[in-house]
């Protein structure tokens, strides 16, 4: 069946293709903050082990809202970890860092989804997608707050 949504095909494409680094960026910053929800040691265990939690829940949350946008507009989305992961630049540990080593990896991570979702917003912007200028836009604003509360923490 025919997409008839006010894009072209090529213009849908090029904002799926967004969404899917946003999506990878995404996946594989869950997938570290919910190991460091694991692992995380020390005297701030407790707020920090409930901070991780609480960060893993939006970010798992995300990534249905990212996938069933590319979907809507008639893409088929990323279905495994492998195929996710390749459009991040989020690379995953080796070892277990320490807490303060883990609050910064988290920043850098939340600022990679942040330039993803503004390099989307300007791609979707470009096709005119205002419905996925609006969802990229809602994720750089979390991606940007949640990087200002980790930092502050460090």
């Amino acid at each position: 069946m025919d997409i008839e949504i006010g894009l072209t095909e090529i213009e849908r494409a090029r904002s799926a293709d967004a969404l899917k680094r946003l999506l990878g960026e995404t996946y594989a910053l869950y997938v570290k903050t919910h190991g460091y929800h694991w692992n995380v040691t020390g005297p701030r265990f407790q707020a920090l082990h409930a901070e991780f939690m609480t960060q893993y829940s939006e970010l798992w949350a995300a990534l249905d809202e990212i996938a069933e946008r590319i979907r809507a507009l008639g893409m088929f989305a990323p279905g495994s970890s492998a195929e996710m992961l390749e459009n991040a630049t989020i690379t995953p540990d080796n070892g277990v860092p320490d807490a303060d080593a883990m609050i910064a990896n988290l920043v850098r991570g939340h600022e990679a989804v942040a330039r993803a979702a503004r390099d989307g917003i300007d791609a979707a912007s470009e096709v005119g997608d205002d419905v996925t200028v609006d969802l990229l836009t809602q994720r750089a604003t979390i991606a940007d707050k949640t990087a200002w509360m980790l930092r502050a923490s460090l």
